[in-house]
């Protein structure tokens, strides 16, 4: 059980030797009793409610075993979390200040990270597109499809030959906005989606792309303060307060693998349906069982191993996410040696 997922309300969890013992509500007597026991030995991180009571054995244990626990409110908002005690890395982060400053360093890693992200994008879509029935004369979708993967190859000499950080930001827009009108094709005609919105997000599919997205951002910024990285200071993204540029800049490349692809199995697969969603705040959210539902299907993609062309071992998409900032951590030194992730 690499992530222990605990969301439902008034949960309590205490530490007895070895593993920890998740305690709440029974479903017929409404007493507190023991609901599962979690093995330490196999556990790496811990995804819990706002209203879920850690004692403080417990939480010390899971930091003393170098396991983070990622917190969520009831309206499943990241919050924070808990990360073990960090070696300090000061000539780490002195460089990666020097670094983040100088463009000869930041434009070719950002380079990288967009075309990393467009070939991505294309390599999606040419999986959707292989999978569509072939028609003749060919449908408005399908044709949509293959104009889109042809302009997205048009794109990557504009990428590597960006000279400006702002320049490049221009190309990543509009690749994402022209891969995005072709997937949407591939959505189940009662989950339309006509453009990406957040803060808030304004339907389902957008909802869960929002979610997926906060998630794979949280594990991110993990990842980087555990090698000595600050994960506020990206070269794609500009440093700036109130995010961890970084992070974003480091999970570009997955979304298309990650993201959108778990967003349109949840769909197509009617995992998810409309009563896994409320309204509120203006927009639109997964509400305690979407959420359910959801985290199960994503610890499930991100835990999946598959044989990478790009590394030649099977591997996972959490392995690889905290591979991008060991990468990256080697290009303050090495360039060259930043690789960022790539689907078959």
């Amino acid at each position: 059980m690499p992530t222990a997922i605990l969301t439902q309300p008034d949960l309590r969890v205490r530490l007895t030797s070895e593993r920890l013992e998740v305690y709440g509500p029974d479903p017929a007597t409404g007493e507190e009793t023991l609901l599962r026991p979690i093995p330490l030995h196999d556990l790496e991180r811990v995804v819990a409610g706002e209203d879920v009571h850690f004692t403080s054995p417990a939480l010390a244990e899971l930091l003393r075993r170098g396991i983070p626990v990622q917190i969520f409110s009831w309206q499943g908002r990241y919050l924070g979390g808990f990360l073990p005690a960090l070696q300090p890395a000061g000539q780490t982060r002195l460089r990666q200040y020097q670094r983040t400053l100088d463009p000869a360093f930041a434009l070719p890693i950002a380079r990288r990270i967009v075309a990393a992200k467009l070939y991505n994008q294309r390599r999606v879509l040419q999986r959707l597109h292989a999978g569509r029935p072939q028609q003749e004369p060919p449908e408005p979708a399908a044709t949509l499809t293959r104009q889109t993967i042809d302009r997205l190859d048009g794109l990557f000499t504009p990428v590597r030959q960006a000279g400006t950080l702002d320049e490049l930001r221009g190309f990543e827009g509009l690749a994402t906005a022209c891969y995005y009108q072709a997937w949407a094709t591939f959505l189940p005609a009662e989950f339309p989606f006509e453009r990406r919105s957040t803060r808030p997000p304004l339907n389902p599919v957008n909802a869960c792309i929002s979610f997926a997205a906060t998630l794979l951002y949280s594990e991110a910024t993990a990842f980087c303060h555990a090698h000595g990285l600050d994960p506020a200071l990206g070269t794609l993204h500009a440093p700036d307060d109130g995010r961890w540029s970084l992070a974003l800049d480091l999970i570009e490349p997955f979304r298309p693998a990650l993201v959108e692809a778990l967003a349109l199995d949840l769909f197509s697969h009617r995992i998810l349906n409309h009563d896994h969603f409320e309204s509120r705040d203006g927009g639109c959210f997964l509400n305690p069982d979407g959420r359910r539902k959801f985290f199960l299907q994503y610890e499930r993609r991100m835990e999946r191993q598959f044989l990478s062309e790009a590394v030649g071992h099977r591997t996972t998409i959490r392995q690889q996410l905290e591979q991008q900032a060991v990468m990256f951590k080697t290009a303050l030194e090495n360039p060259d040696s930043f690789e960022p992730f790539l689907i078959n």
